[in-house]
């Protein structure tokens, strides 16, 4: 591989696990321990 070639790998690596790191901790937040903590603006507002 060329150097421009490897440039290019490391970055589209370093951009995916950046991605997928970014998803994880959102999931993490939206089903794990914290979303105890999170408020639903539609269940505040039933009649």
């Amino acid at each position: 591989m060329t150097d421009n070639q490897d440039t290019a790998l490391l970055l589209v690596t370093f951009i995916e696990c950046l991605l997928v790191g970014i998803l994880v901790y959102a999931l993490y937040v939206a089903f794990g321990p914290p979303s105890e903590q999170l408020r639903d603006p539609f269940e505040e507002h039933e009649d």
